[in-house]
């Protein structure tokens, strides 16, 4: 009697507490941070285990297998607990796949990549996808676009940097230099010698902006508290770059990124020059698409790019954008709505989005 009289005070525990509503959902992202277990069975599970969820006054919470374990139950036999997860499976399994694309001197097929993890191409190919948030094709271009770079970087010829990477021909390198460097191979190697970036520094709500714009569009949007920091990063992306002063033409191109932080409802309209990998120009189209005034999730912006898993990679993509309130990642905020890091700080972040909800 006394047990069924506790029944009612043990279910409200478990609905209090917030893993409980994990289990319901069987959600899968709460593998491995906690597990449960039910005393009429005597079974631990993952909270996305397939079983119906148990009475809530049966169901106990436990951080780890072995705390289950100790606590006298045994693993559940359609989930596996205490065996490694299939997101955690699949995340080795692609892990493999990505050191077998490094290490090749040739792009491994998508067989050949399959083959080790026993699944079909197929299946395999929209596994690594899930996980990388791009292709094994788009990871091995990258990887080699990176090779170049670094070969570039270090000083090797042009030449042997495009072999040295595994491209079996260069036409095939030059006939995308320009998405990968920005420039040609020899003006990229030399430090963005022989080009020229057209800059100028103004203030707004924000603080200090800086401006620069290549031959193919506006390259830098900046945001920070100090001038002279926002001029040497530029110099620091191009060192042997001709860095021109804008004159008054140009900094109306300013005027009018600093109009568009003050008033977000004239829009923002310029020609961009966008450098990143395939997976962060991805996400970054995406982040155009956001209308000013409104935000979206990190994991909702993965769900948009056809990479739900990739929720982590996003707001990697998003920290690596160098073009602020042109690439707007500022409206992308956490599942509860909170602000997370921003690349120049929360408080812009916040002043941004307060100012476009009043526009």
């Amino acid at each position: 009697m006394k047990t069924l009289d506790k029944q009612p005070e043990l279910a409200a525990i478990t609905l209090a507490d917030p893993r409980w509503a994990a289990v319901q959902a069987h959600d899968a992202g709460a593998d491995g941070k906690f597990f449960y277990s039910v005393k009429t069975t005597g079974v631990y599970c993952r909270p996305s285990c397939g079983a119906r969820p148990a009475r809530p006054e049966n169901v106990a919470f436990h951080a780890t297998v072995a705390d289950a374990e100790r606590a006298g139950f045994r693993p559940c036999r359609r989930c596996k607990p205490d065996q490694p997860s299939l997101a955690e499976q699949h995340a080795a399994m692609v892990t493999a796949a990505c050191r077998m694309i490094e290490q090749a001197e040739a792009i491994p097929t998508l067989d050949q990549l399959a083959q080790p993890t026993g699944l079909s191409p197929f299946h395999f190919h929209r596994v690594f996808k899930a996980v990388t948030g791009v292709t094994p094709k788009q990871y091995a271009a990258a990887h080699r676009s990176r090779r170049v770079r670094n070969e570039l970087a270090h000083g090797t010829s042009v030449t042997s940097a495009i072999f040295d990477a595994g491209y079996n021909a260069s036409s095939r390198f030059y006939e995308t230099a320009g998405q990968v460097l920005g420039m040609t191979p020899s003006d990229y190697r030399a430090g963005g010698a022989g080009s020229e970036i057209r800059f100028a520094i103004g203030e707004c709500s924000l603080g200090s902006i800086l401006v620069a714009q290549s031959e193919r569009g506006v390259c830098a949007i900046l945001l920070g508290d100090d001038p002279d920091t926002l001029a040497h990063d530029l110099q620091d992306r191009f060192p042997k770059a001709r860095l021109i002063g804008g004159d008054r033409d140009y900094e109306q191109l300013v005027a009018q990124v600093v109009g568009f932080i003050e008033a977000p409802a004239i829009g923002l309209d310029l020609p961009l020059d966008v450098r990143g990998t395939a997976f962060q120009q991805r996400v970054w189209r995406a982040l155009r698409d956001i209308p000013a005034g409104s935000t979206v999730s990190y994991s909702e912006i993965a769900r948009r790019i056809g990479s739900p898993k990739s929720v982590r990679a996003v707001a990697g993509a998003c920290a690596a954008n160098m073009l602020a309130v042109a690439i707007p990642c500022h409206r992308v905020v956490r599942n509860d709505g909170g602000l997370s890091g921003y690349r120049w700080g929360v408080q812009r972040k916040r002043v941004l989005l307060e100012c476009e909800a009043k526009a």
